[in-house]
């Protein structure tokens, strides 16, 4: 079969949907590798130091390329790897792969590729294979899946204040609409961050790997302009509704960094932060509007939040016990973990719901309601939805995010309705 001319694939441009260096650097970034980003630029050969086949094997390729690569495996064709990049990037691949017969390093870039592959390969001919993954596809919607739309809904809580004095005059209702839009741009910038951090142990999960970072969908330069743009951009919103508001934006900016950093990968620590995070947003609300908080409603969010974080780790752990995984990629927690997850999962929803039952008799109630009493409705409606979502994730038929399940499951919709139904009755009734 030597008379048939081998395929060469390029590594770099048209197998890979994506750069090694910078998969390097958000990885030892994400690993709190500090001291090693300020020794120097990160190499793409240095990912392969830490890199597993399995590892090599999940990055994202090019589905095209990889047909034509098995189809001439097929047709008797040698298949050749080829890399500007050192041997060991090459051979590291190729045994990664089972679609390679040969691969090879040290491949002059540019210019000099065709004639080194004629000289190389020679009285062969060659069939060269390069630039197939240059540009995304998909077009925008990559982009618009990675700022996380549907996450929105959780800064929702910045009206919450205004909702609850029953403030809904013009100007509150201005400020509080900026700092909606404003957090959601920087949300989502800091979603896009957290997913570069996480590209290892997305690409393991079985339903992370398709986030468009994980998958190559939008290559990861454009992803740490687009963080950039949306952080700035919601930044200079922010300085509309006052800086009060901004110094809150800010926190919450800086510890959501911390978090996807480092924190996320402390257990009990990491969902404390994330309940603290929700909270954040009822603080900002409040900070925008001007609208002194009741201690009533941040004891009712920080425990509310804290056994939504809880059943978000829950789910986790129920995933990779099904799984038969230990613990979770990029967290503290084991499977062992499960039971105390769970017991904190419920303990922190009912102490919500208990703080929520204690307000009814605060004599602030009655300034506020025509009729506190209905308010009992919610208390029993949200203690048979915290319990129902506990089960749930026991089951393991959760969702990955709690809030997103909420948004899709029809009982919790009803559940919704109703809390909203009583709050009306409870407030003109």
């Amino acid at each position: 079969m030597s008379h048939v001319k081998p395929l060469i694939v390029d590594l770099d441009t048209s197998l890979l949907r994506t750069d090694l260096a910078r998969e390097e650097f958000w990885r030892v970034l994400g690993d709190g590798g500090w001291r090693t980003l300020l020794s120097g630029a990160p190499k793409a050969t240095s990912y392969l130091r830490h890199a597993s086949a399995a590892d090599l094997a999940k990055l994202p390729m090019t589905a095209a390329v990889v047909e034509a690569m098995r189809d001439a495996r097929a047709a008797g064709r040698r298949v050749v790897l080829v890399t500007h990049a050192p041997d060991e990037l090459a051979r590291r691949f190729a045994d990664a792969l089972d679609i390679v017969d040969e691969a090879v390093g040290d491949a002059p870039a540019g210019a000099d590729r065709a004639a080194w592959l004629a000289s190389r390969f020679d009285g062969a001919g060659v069939e060269y294979v390069a630039g197939a993954s240059a540009a995304p596809t998909g077009g925008i919607a990559p982009y618009i899946k990675a700022l996380r739309p549907h996450q929105w809904v959780k800064n929702l809580l910045v009206f919450l204040p205004m909702i609850a004095a029953h403030r809904f005059d013009f100007q509150t209702l201005a400020l509080t609409l900026i700092a909606f839009a404003a957090f959601c741009l920087v949300a989502s910038s800091v979603y896009i961050l957290n997913d570069l951090l996480d590209l290892s142990s997305d690409r393991a999960h079985p339903r992370k790997r398709f986030r468009p970072m994980a998958s190559g969908a939008v290559p990861l330069a454009h992803a740490g302009v687009l963080a950039l743009v949306c952080l700035v951009a919601g930044l200079g919103l922010a300085l509309f509704a006052g800086s009060q508001f901004v110094a809150a934006l800010c926190g919450y900016t800086i510890l959501t960094t911390v978090y996807s950093l480092r924190l996320k990968r402390e257990p009990i620590l990491d969902v404390c932060v994330l309940a603290a995070l929700y909270t954040l947003r009822i603080v900002a609300g409040a900070a925008a509007t001007g609208i002194v908080l009741s201690v009533w409603l941040l004891a009712f969010s920080i425990f509310i939040f804290l056994s939504l974080a809880a059943i978000k780790r829950q789910t986790e752990l129920v995933d990779n016990l099904q799984s038969g995984r230990d613990k979770p990629a990029g967290r503290g927690y084991r499977v062992v973990d499960l039971p105390i997850v769970e017991m904190m999962s419920v303990a922190a929803g009912y102490v919500a719901v208990l703080v929520l039952a204690l307000y009814l008799n605060a004599t602030t109630v009655a300034g506020l309601y025509a009729t506190p009493e209905i308010l009992w409705v919610v208390c029993a409606v949200l203690l048979y939805w915290i319990s129902r979502v506990v089960m749930i994730a026991h089951r393991g038929e959760m969702h990955d995010d709690p809030i997103v399940f909420a948004l899709r499951d029809r009982i919790s919709h009803v559940c919704g309705v109703v809390i909203v139904i009583a709050l009306a009755a409870a407030t003109w009734w």
